[in-house]
């Protein structure tokens, strides 16, 4: 369990890392010093990192695109206040990485949403991500599933589906 925790985490974080969307830094206040603009990204259920689950339980279980939507505002809203996973997402623009997240859960829940955001290998390869770093995000988003009211068993089918994702995260 913890590793599949682990693993979402590391996704998240890409997501974090591909929110940069606007074509200058002006136009964008939480970009680095010197940080240069990021081509706008094709969409591409590819880079989703899983395939959809196809039992429509589990999108129930979700509570929809609603509950989706909600779970991924949760979770990104968590991580910028949680003092170990706040300095990753700083950097980066709050309302991209939680419409990212959402179609990335979308698309794997089978919720029929595209997923625009980059591969998850591409996103992180520069960031430096441990272990210590998903598992905290990992508990951050088991704690917005568990504020949506999702059963256990349904948070380990999303989990399932993006641990695998860990090795193109965690580079440290």
């Amino acid at each position: 369990m913890k590793n599949a925790l682990a693993l979402v985490a590391v996704l998240l974080c890409a997501n974090a890392a591909s929110a940069q969307e606007t074509p200058s830094t002006e136009a964008r206040p939480w970009a680095m010093p010197g940080e240069e603009a990021v081509d706008p990204y094709t969409t591409s259920d590819a880079n989703a990192g899983a395939a959809p689950i196809s039992d429509p339980r589990v999108l129930e279980a979700f509570h929809g695109r609603e509950g989706i939507e909600r779970i991924a505002g949760t979770l990104v809203d968590l991580s910028f206040a949680d003092p170990r996973t706040a300095p990753i997402f700083k950097p980066f623009d709050p309302v991209r990485i939680k419409r990212t997240l959402s179609e990335q859960f979308c698309y794997i829940l089978g919720g029929g949403c595209a997923y625009s955001g980059r591969a998850m290998a591409e996103v992180h390869k520069d960031m430096g991500l441990t272990p210590a770093n998903m598992n905290a995000l990992v508990e951050n988003l088991q704690k917005a599933m568990d504020m949506e009211g999702v059963p256990f068993a349904m948070q380990n089918r999303l989990l399932a589906r993006l641990a695998p994702m860990k090795r193109d995260v965690v580079t440290r």
